[in-house]
């Protein structure tokens, strides 16, 4: 025993050596690898963000409350959140304590970065060591506390639905060789610490643990075995790693500062879209909040699947789960690690060519300014409709209406329809032919002179206050500026409008934080009741444009499971307020389906 005190190694380190040398290796030429794949402006963005202390300190609450504390599933069910949290605090507490055990004892021995890791082994306990008992005592704690993470682990493999999920990800082979070895990395280190208990001290876990193999420990050599299965499994774990899902640990690491520094997707499997691929977790929350997945076939084509194919350039089917999509986003929003699903499929069919190459630089838009054109006015508004609007014209007739019995000055931008907000070939990733129809709207916009740019549609309104950069113009959707019109005493509501629930449109709620805006409103039209899923967790209408192979015979199942969740609390009325969710839930609705711009016009004193 004196010379491993004496010469700090033993044989039983070098699994543990040969693994961290790969891991770390392996994510460090991965992580440079992916900011060289950025482009100029991004690397600018990120180099810049890593020394601006607001992203900084953003950088490090994000990576602690996410990496670690795993906030989001404590959120969606505490008994995940608190499984998750487990593992990934209680190690790193348990990483954390034994530097400062070495830093404090024997700092001579830091630069041997095993050496902290396996500290219990080559410290005999002393008269010194004895005055930081209570480290003894926390990394006990912290060890039980993993533990317990694993035992969590191991039922949900079995009952996933106790965790609130009632289907999880097939693990691969090698997914499976990850999972058995973690599992086994803290039962072994319980072991090997208590063995060696007597020697180098415990505390409430370990020491009871080595009485029971007092009986053992005549032979100092019978704790080697369990100290040489540690760190083979350390190592096992650390090589499997990033051919695993367990790669979203290390790479959400990088997809943090990428995500604070404001990078966008830019290329489908590059830069920071191959970070959210890589972050992926396969945990598989995204499948029960997928609309599609109401039905079975649907299941495979979610994002934690896309993701999986991408990985393993699975073309065929990378192409038929982007394209079957319905961009709803319910997938980023309970997604543990933000991974933007929408976003990623999108990216995925720029690749490829949907015959939308159209050329817009050539568009005459003459007559359509000067129908607009005024003198510039802040007071002024410019209504756009917007395409699914116009062919629900109640719609915009409700708002004409409501801007005329609230005196406002507006013009109807395309009240003769031909124009567009460019989302369909933004979906199809024809960015470029996107930019040419966004700078033709944005001449007619300031030439309208106005100063507030009024929308109906809900995904003209996110491609509008994200992507058209309007300085000097209020871009606002029909609730807000309702609302706006309600508070300033404009317009004046009856309350008559009976019991409502609201549906919140997928691309107002989840797109752009428009919750609690229409709810003001309807507050004071009617009893307004809730549905069983509400605000980020609204359910899709299925009627969503975002599906390219979606036929509408496939649609029906989805569009029932929303009105069912609508409907829980018997309403008179569903509102809405987004065109294509009213005209797809009026096919199968029981009850009134309404704009939330036709329930005020109605209800308007």
């Amino acid at each position: 025993m004196i010379d491993r005190f004496a010469s700090g190694f033993d044989p039983f380190v070098i699994p543990f050596l040969i693994g961290m040398i790969f891991v770390l290796g392996y994510c460090i030429i991965g992580a440079i690898r992916l900011i060289l794949q950025l482009d100029a402006e991004d690397k600018k963005k990120f180099f810049l963000s890593l020394i601006t202390p607001k992203t900084i300190w953003k950088n490090i609450k994000d990576l602690f409350l996410n990496c670690l504390i795993h906030v989001k599933l404590w959120k969606r069910n505490k008994l995940l959140g608190y499984m998750h949290s487990s593992i990934a605090f209680g190690w790193f507490m348990l990483i954390l304590l034994g530097h400062i055990e070495c830093f404090i004892y024997m700092p001579h021995r830091v630069k041997l970065f095993y050496y902290p890791i396996f500290f219990n082994y080559f410290v005999a306990e002393n008269e010194y060591t004895l005055r930081g008992a209570i480290f003894f005592f926390l990394m006990d704690f912290f060890l039980l506390v993993v533990l317990s993470g694993i035992v969590l682990a191991i039922i949900k493999r079995v009952r996933s639905r106790i965790f609130g999920m009632r289907r999880t990800t097939r693990p691969t082979l090698l997914d499976r060789v990850g999972l058995y070895s973690l599992w086994m990395i803290f039962p072994l280190r319980l072991l090997a610490e208590s063995f060696t208990a007597h020697i180098s001290g415990g505390s409430f876990l370990t020491i009871p643990m080595n009485m029971m193999f007092k009986a053992f420990l005549g032979d100092q050599m019978n704790m080697l075995p369990t100290w040489w299965a540690y760190s083979i499994c350390l190592c096992i774990f650390m090589c499997v790693l990033p051919f695993t899902r367990y790669m979203h640990i290390p790479a959400e690491m990088l997809l943090i500062p990428f995500r604070n520094a404001g990078l966008t997707i830019k290329h489908a499997r590059r830069g920071f879209a191959k970070a959210q691929v890589y972050s992926c977790p396969n945990c598989g929350v995204c499948i029960d909040a997928c609309p599609m997945s109401i039905k079975k076939a649907n299941i495979k084509d979610t994002t934690v699947y896309l993701n999986r194919n991408i990985r393993r350039r699975n073309e065929q089917r990378i192409e038929e789960i982007s394209d079957k999509c319905l961009l709803c986003g319910k997938c980023t929003a309970v997604c543990q690690v933000g991974v933007d699903g929408p976003q990623m499929r999108i990216a995925q069919r720029s690749i490829r060519n949907y015959g939308l190459d159209q050329d817009y630089s050539g568009m005459d838009i003459s007559a359509i300014k000067e129908s607009v054109a005024s003198e510039p006015s802040k007071d002024k508004v410019l209504y756009f409709a917007g395409c699914m609007t116009q062919l629900t014209p109640a719609i915009s007739r409700a708002m004409e209406s409501v801007f005329r019995k609230a005196g406002v000055d507006y013009a109807f931008m395309d009240k003769d329809g031909g124009l567009c907000c460019g989302r369909p070939i933004l979906m199809a990733g024809r960015f470029d032919q996107a930019r040419q129809l966004i700078h033709k709207n944005k001449e007619i916009i300031k030439a309208s002179g106005a100063g507030t740019l009024v929308l109906s549609c809900p995904i003209c309104y996110k491609i509008f206050r994200e992507h058209y950069k309007l300085e000097g113009i209020r871009v606002m959707h029909h609730t807000e500026y309702i609302l706006e019109l309600v508070r300033a005493g404009r317009l004046k509501l009856d309350g008559g409008a009976g019991s409502i629930v609201y549906h919140d449109p997928c691309e107002l709620g989840r797109g752009c934080g428009i919750y609690e805006q229409p709810r003001e409103v309807l507050r004071q039209t009617g009893e307004l009741v809730e549905a069983e899923a509400n605000r980020d967790m609204s359910i899709c209408c299925g009627g969503s444009l975002g599906s390219l192979t979606l036929g509408f015979d496939k649609r029906e199942d989805l569009t029932r499971n929303a009105l069912h969740n609508l409907t829980v609390n018997d309403p008179d009325t569903i509102v809405t307020a987004c065109p294509l969710c009213k005209s797809t839930f009026a096919r199968y609705a029981d009850r009134p389906v309404e704009d939330i711009a036709e329930t005020v016009d109605k209800h308007t004193k």
